[in-house]
């Protein structure tokens, strides 16, 4: 706990001169709060003994101060509201943006098992209540202990005998606060995995609401969110069970405190041991003495939800990335795009069976490879080790002689071009879809890129033309067209190494022609890997290879393969 807390105060380092004024003005309304009541004695017992003319003189500096006091107030508590706000949102902003390009660079083995609805959760719910926690907390804190400082001085000044019978019960209330701390803490930090849970059911329901609907199952999906909702509910009632306890248990103890102060002033006012307005003055102390104790028992409650939030976010932050660049890895340049696997082997990092095993590949500078097999024989694991999503666990993969892992990944990646089957597009517009593939291109290059990828034309049959907004992850293209704009986004890259993900397979028969003259265009003197569903697509690749489970079992040209009458010829004619 003290490691992360040390690292909570760390997000304060840029903000000092802000936070010190933010916990000045704190200071100046504390100073505030406990200077009242002592107006109030002095009218009560000093003012109250003189002679009318006299009380009337006094009564215009007692407005003063008085107005003085509020004024100084009023500007305190709003810089506190304003800028110790401002302050906060900074830090969130701050905070959002390291977890943000933390995510950036995890693998994609994180990703494998990552639920985007709770990193969402974490972005957004948990840095908001960790920003509280750091702009609410130290003001509370500094507020609170000066106004319970002060008083417990002022109130020892008065009377020892009144003081001594409030502070009896203290020791009582902060052991009864101390027990119940340690079991609110484990209870928020339950609702936020809960919550988690739900934002990440919402995320996946949302994402796929067209299938839920095209399956007529709304009902299923609302009982499975009600058994996640369930779960949030009685995570939220068992935290607020403790929350009440907590509450009432302060509650009684602030009210047992004025209760014991009245009865021991009263015994001590009928034996002529202390003044009335003596003991008016200690009970206006005693809500000022008792009013911050209310205000850390909402500080606990906000600690316990920033902290919980903080933990989850350290989470995500102590996570290391399982692939980066070495510390002399070096930029890959003038590519000519030859690839060799040198006894390439892989498996994932939770399982202990091998994907691939001992490949050994040679591929010249542009050549044409097409990768075929039974599903899971590791034909997309074998490409996704190109780009270094993953890293081998065994042998080598080497462009122009180079060892990929000596090189930086964003020039290995920026020599890599992708067309998946599974096409990603971002919200916004055609134009800012393919100008993905280099970042501030001019519109010339886009509308180049989108001719050679036979996409300019049904471009330009919607009413705005490349500025069409294409909605939600493409949703108001065709799947054609989705592929077209995600050939022209390599298209504009283009790179000198391309790896086509079956990126025909879920087209229709027209769609996969005129993606496939695409596809071949763009491949044209690049080294390009192909991953075919459909053998069809890949006749004229001038090395085919037939992954299993052993490794590559065959490979060579569509005739030579068909002549072998082995596992190819089978495949063909059952694909």
């Amino acid at each position: 706990m003290k490691g992360n807390l040390r690292k909570m105060l760390g997000y304060y380092k840029p903000y000092m001169k802000i936070f010190w004024a933010d916990m000045f003005f704190a200071a100046l309304s504390a100073l505030v709060a406990l200077t009242i009541p002592l107006i109030v004695r002095y009218v009560t017992y000093t003012l109250a003994k003189m002679e009318p003319e006299k009380i009337l003189d006094q009564i215009p500096y007692i407005a003063i101060l008085s107005v003085i006091l509020l004024i100084i107030d009023f500007y305190s508590r709003f810089f506190i509201g304003n800028y110790g706000h401002v302050m906060g949102a900074k830090m969130e902003y701050d905070m959002r943006a390291e977890i943000f390009g933390h995510m950036q660079k995890l693998s994609f083995s994180f990703y494998d098992d990552a639920k985007v609805g709770q990193l969402m959760s974490r972005v957004t719910a948990d840095l908001f209540d960790i920003t509280e926690l750091l702009h609410h907390g130290p003001e509370n804190l500094i507020l609170s202990f000066l106004k319970i400082i002060g008083a417990l001085v002022i109130l020892i000044n008065i009377n020892g005998s009144l003081a001594i019978a409030a502070f009896i019960i203290l020791p009582f209330m902060f052991f009864f606060a101390f027990v119940l701390n340690k079991r609110m803490r484990r209870a928020f930090r339950r609702n936020r995995i809960k919550i988690a849970e739900i934002n990440e059911q919402i995320e996946d329901n949302l994402s796929g609401i067209r299938v839920v609907k095209s399956f007529a199952n709304e009902d299923i999906e609302n009982r499975k969110f009600k058994i996640g909702n369930d779960g949030f509910l009685a995570a939220k009632k068992n935290s607020y069970k403790y929350m009440g306890t907590f509450q009432a248990g302060i509650t009684f103890f602030t009210t047992a405190i004025q209760i014991s102060v009245i009865l021991t002033g009263s015994i001590l006012i009928a034996k002529k041991g202390l003044d009335v307005s003596d003991l008016v003055t200690f009970l206006l102390y005693i809500g000022v003495f008792t009013d911050p104790i209310k205000t850390l028992v909402d500080f606990t409650e906000q600690f316990q939800n920033g902290y919980s939030g903080f933990e989850r976010f350290r989470e995500i932050m102590d996570i290391e990335p399982d692939i980066t660049d070495a510390p002399d890895a070096v930029p890959l340049t003038d590519v000519k795009g030859e690839i060799v696997f040198d006894n390439v082997s892989f498996r994932y990092h939770d399982t202990n069976e091998k994907v691939l095993n001992h490949i050994s590949l040679q591929v010249p500078a542009g050549s044409y490879i097409a990768l075929v097999g039974a599903s899971g024989a590791g034909k997309t694991t074998l490409c996704s080790l190109i780009p270094r999503f993953y890293d081998v666990t065994g042998g080598t993969i080497r462009i122009d002689g180079k060892d990929i892992r000596s090189l930086t990944l964003k020039s290995l990646r920026d020599h890599i071009g992708m067309v998946q089957q599974d096409v990603y597009l971002f919200a916004g517009t055609i134009a800012e879809n393919i100008s993905y593939g280099k970042p501030g291109a001019a519109r010339e290059e886009i509308i180049e890129a989108a001719k050679n990828a036979n996409a300019h034309e049904f471009i330009l049959s919607f009413p705005d033309g490349y500025d069409t907004d294409i909605g939600q992850r493409g949703i108001k293209l065709s799947g054609g067209q989705k592929q077209r704009i995600s050939i022209a986004r390599v298209f504009l890259k283009n790179p000198p190494i391309l790896i086509f993900d079956e990126a025909t397979s879920a087209l229709d028969i027209e769609s996969e022609q005129v993606v496939k003259e695409s596809l071949e265009k763009l491949a044209k003197n690049r080294t390009t890997f192909v991953i075919a569903h459909r053998l069809t697509t890949i006749q004229n690749a001038e090395n085919i290879l037939v992954l299993t489970d052993e490794g590559i079992a065959e490979q060579g040209t569509h005739k030579e393969l068909l002549e072998k009458g082995g596992i190819y010829e089978k495949l063909y004619h059952t694909s």
